[in-house]
């Protein structure tokens, strides 16, 4: 990685999008890089918009502050873009990553005028082939590190693999289906 980037995510209260960023940032950390990965707390609860962010990057940060101007935002949810400006403050040089199962052409005239690039990925359907069961956070996590270019493929699901194992400890059945969903994710997003 050549300069810090700034991710932030907007998901629902439950849907692993905190999670998410809290995992990117320890993997990134544990690849040597300067980490930032917080959640923005508000009146959460199972189903609300909540938004969660990631500073990464090559060198020291020094800011310590919810994140404007994003270089990628990461959609968890896509009932979101009809009631939360997902692309405010968006870089045109950055990019968007969008959980959804339509099209992108059905999507762009939701994102107010966006003109920078926009990707998208089924998480719904990725967790479900992966998992059994609709867990978006994962297949959303290894869209961005992707999409950003974070980090080499197969040294994040390395350091996915050694988290998960410590995570999952006392359910090791999960962490097959976990990995299953990372490369998944990386061959889906589009």
């Amino acid at each position: 990685m050549e300069k810090s980037i700034e991710i932030r995510w907007h998901g629902r209260g439950g849907q692993g999008a905190k999670t998410a960023a809290l995992l990117l940032a320890d993997v990134a950390f544990n690849t040597g890089m300067y980490v930032q990965g917080f959640p923005e707390y508000g009146p959460e609860r199972m189903g609300a918009p909540i938004t969660a962010y990631n500073r990464i990057g090559d060198k020291p940060i020094r800011v310590h502050s919810n994140i404007y101007n994003p270089d990628f935002v990461v959609v968890v949810d896509e009932t979101l873009l009809h009631s939360v400006d997902v692309t405010k403050g968006l870089s045109k040089d950055g990019a968007i990553v969008i959980n959804t199962s339509q099209d992108k052409k059905e999507i762009i005239p939701l994102l107010k005028g966006y003109e920078g690039r926009v990707y998208t990925i089924d998480a719904h359907k990725v967790s479900m082939e992966t998992l059994g069961k609709y867990f978006p956070n994962s297949p959303m996590l290894a869209a961005i590190v992707k999409v950003a270019d974070i980090m080499d493929k197969d040294v994040f699901l390395s350091e996915m693999e050694a988290s998960y194992k410590h995570k999952f400890a006392k359910k090791p059945e999960v962490i097959e289906g976990n990995m299953n969903a990372l490369k998944m994710a990386f061959e889906e997003v589009k």
